[in-house]
């Protein structure tokens, strides 16, 4: 690693004093008997290095770290706790698209009023903005999954067929894959609700809008508006012609077939590389990424599927010290992304460490030396803005259960998106919100 990238100039001292003069360099205020407890939650890999690193370079302050499940779980048990009025823990990871569900529920404080707007520069911009309400600021940014096409490229070349770069080449390679391997698919449609939104994403679709601070009981529902059909006409067609197959993501079955040439793509996260590399074993070296692919030939339309924040919840003893944790166990600490970035292979929202030619020139050795930040980089930079609804737990469930209904023959592609935009709505008035499109 060159001496002069960002991570080691902080390894030369920068980051010693982190964010706050409340941590380290100050101290945060406590009974004077020792340091303050704050109490985390969060399933992050290899997070016990990071708490160990927060806690040693900030003396005033001590992190309990607890791992309350994962996804659901985690939520499942959040929310008991905060109907209950106690148990939350101080600091609780949360993802992006459900932050403002935290937020309707009052559960979040505004960190802004802790110095928390400081940090805007830090981060992409597009991550901030979902962050934050106005000068509320109710997370702080941690990772993200901006989207690309990995193929396999050993595959690709071997055959003739071009990487494709729209989504109508794309469904010409589905074609030409099946008819040099009739066993073979060009990727499979997983049925899983946020990788669709980032899909939609990436075709110009903003189908929700909401804003807690301007009008909290309105919310904005246009899931079938023509960006979001066309993603799910196009994908259901390959499926329906058996060009793509139809088993779920993240399963063993799912990992052998991206390791047998059962799949030559998958449109995934920047995240995505570590998962790879710790599933896949026989086929290290013959993947590649490329953009992704476009609607209209020579745009720049980019998704992102994933990512996640820390928020203090009201239930917290210190707020100003759990904000301290919310903002520095990761953010400008170069000990926690050295372990999120070569361990855990999180993707950075903290624009200087994703810039940092320690991770831009990084050669994955499964992608046979390619730097493949190089192109996720760019993607995360180009991100326009995204808005998530309070439900959007209830969206995902709609937009995965209604596309397996036509997935087993149950329905029609065409009604997947007018089905799930109906149940969506019906479900926002019963919960007393207004709906427009």
């Amino acid at each position: 690693m060159s001496g002069t990238t960002w991570l080691a100039k902080l390894r030369g001292g920068l980051a010693v004093c982190g964010l706050l003069a409340v941590a380290a360099c100050g101290g945060a205020s406590g009974d004077g008997d020792g340091p303050v407890t704050v109490s985390v939650w969060a399933w992050y890999p290899e997070f016990k290095g990071v708490v160990e690193a927060f806690n040693a370079s900030h003396p005033d302050i001590k992190v309990e770290w607890t791992n309350a499940g994962t996804g659901a779980d985690h939520y499942a048990k959040l929310k008991t706790a905060i109907t209950a009025g106690k148990g939350a823990p101080d600091v609780a990871m949360v993802e992006f698209q459900q932050i403002p569900t935290f937020v309707i529920l009052d559960a979040l404080i505004d960190m802004g009023e802790h110095g928390a707007n400081e940090d805007e520069h830090l981060y992409a911009e597009w991550a901030w903005k979902q962050a934050t309400d106005g000068d509320k600021v109710y997370a702080i940014p941690v990772d993200g999954g901006p989207m690309a096409l990995m193929y396999r490229k050993d595959l690709f070349e071997q055959h003739g067929i071009p990487v494709p770069t729209t989504w109508a080449e794309y469904a010409d390679a589905a074609a030409r894959i099946k008819a040099v391997d009739p066993g073979a698919h060009i990727a499979s449609f997983g049925s899983d609700g946020g990788w669709l939104n980032g899909l939609m994403w990436q075709s110009g679709c903003r189908p929700y809008g909401y804003s807690h601070t301007t009008a909290r009981d309105q919310v904005r529902i246009n899931l079938t508006a023509p960006e979001c059909e066309r993603v799910i006409d196009l994908l259901g067609d390959l499926v329906d012609r058996g060009l793509m197959a139809k088993d779920p993501f993240f399963t063993a079955d799912a990992s052998a077939a991206l390791d047998s040439g059962k799949y030559w793509t998958w449109a995934a996260a920047g995240w995505t590389p570590g998962y790879l590399a710790g599933s896949l074993k026989n086929t290290a070296g013959k993947w590649a990424v490329a953009p992704m692919p476009q609607w209209t030939a020579g745009a720049d339309e980019q998704g992102d599927w994933g990512g996640s924040t820390f928020t203090v919840t009201k239930q917290a003893k210190n707020p100003e010290a759990a904000t301290t944790v919310a903002r520095e166990l990761f953010g400008k600490s170069a000990a926690a992304w050295e372990i999120g970035l070569d361990k855990a292979f999180l993707y950075p929202l903290v624009k200087d460490v994703a810039a940092d030619p320690a991770f831009t020139g990084k050669a994955y050795d499964f992608f046979a030396g390619q730097k493949v930040n190089e192109i996720f980089v760019p993607v995360s930079e180009k991100l326009g803005d995204f808005q998530f609804t309070p439900f959007q737990d209830f969206v995902y469930g709609e937009l995965t259960d209604r596309s397996a209904e036509a997935l087993s023959g149950g329905r029609p592609w065409s009604s997947v998106l007018e089905e799930t935009q109906k149940n969506v709505v019906v479900y926002a008035e019963k919960q007393g919100f207004k709906v427009s499109r």
